[in-house]
């Protein structure tokens, strides 16, 4: 019919891109930030055919049907979770920040934990190498990135040892992140005995049609009392030539695992529909830490990780400091840094000057002026990559995880964080930011300022796009 009303192909193509235009206009807006819908039409006016089956691939930040029926099943499991954490009794302080990550992301804070925070790479993987060695009932991995190089063979040896040993093992692994070593870790993980699985698989059939939408989460579990959370995969610090990452883990024991725990049963069931465990045992407690676990992504109603951090830094009174590889805020965490500088807050972004992802990495550049024009203190970390993300608000509470303050980590990406309370847990933390202080270089706003027109032509358009990144 299309063909018969308009016979002449140019017209009937240029008919159709008005369609396409005037349609997305309608559809974009609908549940999408002021951003995100900027980019879109922006993308749709201009090239209305890729744009529409580009927005058809991507544009959609849900999961299909199947997927939150199966998410919905696990209400009773959580259910159980909570009223075991119950039984570790009660903790005081921080009621309200506690009661909205719990809100959000539906574990309650825990006290009598020890965290340990490593920021040494190679450490990392031996610490995780030992406890792994002396697992006795089972290890869980789920990580966005495992590698068959030589620090994840190092890995996939104590799996295999263990094994030998009667430990159960399963590893959870995205296929997009480890996509250039997934066949070859994959057979060296079976071959020890390990059962892995994919995290989000692309299968079109299941209705799994966004290859953009990860599970970024990094927990490695052992016996279901040690548990690590951070930034760090499990690849060779040097795998990307020329750049070298830093990162920061927390390794943590006592009643906090039990909630690590019940985020890898979750994300395993929800691959594969089996649950390792009806029920989670409390560990015993370790320590005088006070945490809680925070789970995000698209599974859950609102993002978590943006939520809290947003409110947190328009409660702040004195300082805010932020570490992140990659920066690309919304208008309400924009917003929220303006408005906590003009209120007296120090707020310190610490940025890595060592680059990855080159379009990402000009798309944040593009926002530089807009914060130090608002008073907020930018520094870029020499030397290595600076993978780690962490937060610290007034010296009393600490954000640690695998969330960058990107649009990516806010709405797409499932991703886990985990919060620590008072002056003492926090402290650590704040040692580790201060040595960022020291190995970064503070960007003058009048230097910043004057940089090639070029690199702000370039910025700006990077910019353009950044909701989409």
């Amino acid at each position: 019919m299309f063909v018969r009303l308009f016979p002449d192909l140019g017209t009937g193509y240029l008919v159709l891109e008005w369609i396409i235009r005037i349609g997305m206009t309608l559809v974009v807006p609908f549940r999408r930030s002021a951003g995100a819908t900027r980019s879109w039409l922006l993308l749709v006016y201009f090239l209305p055919v890729p744009g529409a089956l580009f927005y058809a691939a991507i544009g959609r930040p849900k999961f299909p049907q199947w997927r939150t029926e199966r998410f919905a099943n696990l209400s009773g499991f959580y259910q159980s979770l909570r009223e075991t954490l119950a039984s570790a009794g009660q903790v005081d302080g921080f009621e309200e920040s506690a009661a909205l990550v719990q809100r959000v992301g539906g574990m309650p804070k825990v006290g009598g934990n020890t965290v340990e925070l490593i920021d040494d790479y190679d450490g990392v993987v031996d610490r995780l190498v030992a406890d792994i060695d002396a697992a006795t009932r089972h290890v869980r991995i789920l990580v966005y990135l495992f590698a068959n190089d030589t620090a994840g063979m190092r890995v996939i040896g104590a799996l295999g040892r263990a094994k030998t040993r009667g430990v159960a093992c399963h590893v959870l692994v995205d296929p997009v992140g480890s996509h250039k070593w997934l066949k070859g870790t994959r057979i060296a993980l079976q071959a020890a005995g390990v059962e892995i699985r994919e995290a989000l698989p692309f299968r079109i059939l299941r209705g799994r049609t966004r290859r953009d939408m990860r599970n970024h989460r990094k927990l490695f579990l052992i016996d279901g009392r040690i548990g690590y959370a951070g930034s760090q995969n499990i690849v060779a610090k040097d795998f990307r030539p020329g750049v070298t990452n830093h990162e920061l883990v927390a390794r943590v024991t006592g009643p906090i695992v039990a909630e690590m725990t019940g985020a890898f049963l979750a994300d395993w069931y929800l691959e594969t529909e089996v649950m390792l465990e009806d029920r989670v045992d409390l560990p015993a407690v370790s320590g005088p830490v006070t945490a809680q676990l925070l789970p995000s992504g698209a599974d859950y109603r609102c993002e978590g990780f943006q939520t809290f951090l947003v409110w947190k830094i328009h409660r702040a009174e004195r300082h805010v400091l932020i570490t992140t590889p990659y920066l690309i805020p919304d208008e309400d965490l924009l917003s929220a840094m303006r408005t906590a500088v003009l209120r007296g807050v120090i707020i310190d972004l610490v940025i890595s000057a060592v680059a990855d992802q080159k379009l990402v990495n000009m798309a944040q550049r593009s926002y530089y002026q807009e914060l130090l024009d608002s008073g907020v203190r930018i520094h870029r970390f020499r030397k290595y990559l600076l993978h780690a993300k962490n937060v610290t608000i007034d010296g009393s509470v600490a954000v640690i995880g695998s969330s960058n303050v990107d649009i990516r980590s806010f709405q797409l990406n499932e991703e886990v964080s985990l919060v620590l309370y008072g002056v003492d847990a926090v402290a650590p933390l704040w040692a580790i930011q201060q040595d960022y202080l020291y190995n970064s270089d503070l960007v003058d706003a009048a230097r910043w300022r004057r940089r090639p027109a070029l690199h702000k032509v370039g910025e700006n358009i990077a910019r353009l796009v950044s909701p989409l990144l």
